[in-house]
């Protein structure tokens, strides 16, 4: 059976309950892909569009071995633990129904609009009661704009409010197209600075920095969401130039500042890679308040998101 382009997609996770996505209590659906490489990224096994496996060690403390038979394409390798050939495997996750120690996972499951917001209904009550709704996420949720469009549009069509959580680094006209059905853009700025901006995601920010104008020119509330990186983007020039942006922009509803962490950083090895900021610290209470504070003294009111 042919399926209809953009009803279905790869979702990483359906995460309910989230309080930190939006307004109220909601339901942040995961896409996979995304274009940016930020060097902080908490969710790196979100980036890769396709699906993969997930390899915890610590699990494997049996060694058994049984999973390099159930694997036809060679990918896994019996060394003092299990290596995986990443170009040779195709994340078919036979070797993951065989672990039952739960060492190889797969990340990442196709899904339709359908099933998705047959999911995201199951939580409508909590919406009711606390002003929620779901929330687009990622990744880069429009990396599958037309699968996200679709699950905008069917949520919209139950009356289910909808947020886009997104980098802005996408063509303007599939960005404005979604936004016929989101309630509220959550936007990530990385860095305001060019350079810089490259430098610590891989691309430049200039479609970035254009599609937040447009966006807060439209009637659909705009919150930037700035992740403060220590050493990164917590420089007094960088929070004067994002104050400067913010406060140009004509319909800005917020900005919330989000501490960095490092829930992600365990990620990197399960997927096989290095974490490039291992030496990075979380800033502390006290100074996010510093943040804040810098923030509103060129003009802009900000709220700390932890």
């Amino acid at each position: 059976m042919k399926v209809e382009v953009g009803t279905e997609g790869i979702i990483v996770k359906i995460q309910r309950c989230s309080i930190q996505d939006g307004p109220g209590i909601r339901t942040t659906i995961f896409l996979k892909g995304c274009p940016l490489r930020c060097l902080w990224c908490s969710n790196p096994e979100t980036q890769n569009p396709f699906i993969e496996l997930e390899y915890d060690r610590a699990r494997c403390a049996s060694q058994c071995y049984e999973c390099l038979s159930a694997c036809n394409e060679g990918a896994l390798l019996k060394e003092e633990y299990i290596t995986i050939n990443r170009e040779k495997c195709t994340g078919c996750g036979k070797c993951a129904e065989i672990c039952y120690r739960e060492a190889l996972t797969l990340v990442g499951r196709k899904m339709d609009v359908e099933q998705v917001v047959d999911e995201v209904e199951r939580d409508r009550p909590f919406y009711e009661e606390s002003g929620g709704g779901v929330t687009l996420s990622g990744g880069e949720p429009l990396y599958q704009a037309e699968f996200a469009k679709q699950i905008a549009k069917e949520c919209k069509r139950k009356h289910i409010s909808t947020a886009l959580d997104t980098s802005g680094y996408v063509n303007w006209k599939i960005l404005c197209d979604i936004l016929n059905y989101i309630d509220l853009v959550l936007y990530d700025i990385k860095h305001v600075d060019a350079q810089e901006h490259k430098r610590c995601t891989g691309v430049s920010n200039h479609l970035i920095l254009e599609n937040a104008r447009r966006v807060s020119e439209k009637s659909t509330p705009l919150i930037l969401r700035i992740a403060v990186i220590p050493g990164v983007n917590d420089t007094a020039k960088n929070l004067r130039q994002l104050a400067d942006f913010a406060n140009n922009l004509p319909h800005l509803s917020g900005v919330h500042l989000l501490p960095y962490h490092r829930i992600g950083a365990s990620k990197y090895s399960m997927l096989g890679r290095e974490y490039p900021m291992v030496d990075l610290q979380q800033p502390t209470k006290k100074y996010m308040r510093k943040i804040k504070n810098a923030l509103e003294s060129f003009g802009t009111k900000s709220l700390i998101v932890s």
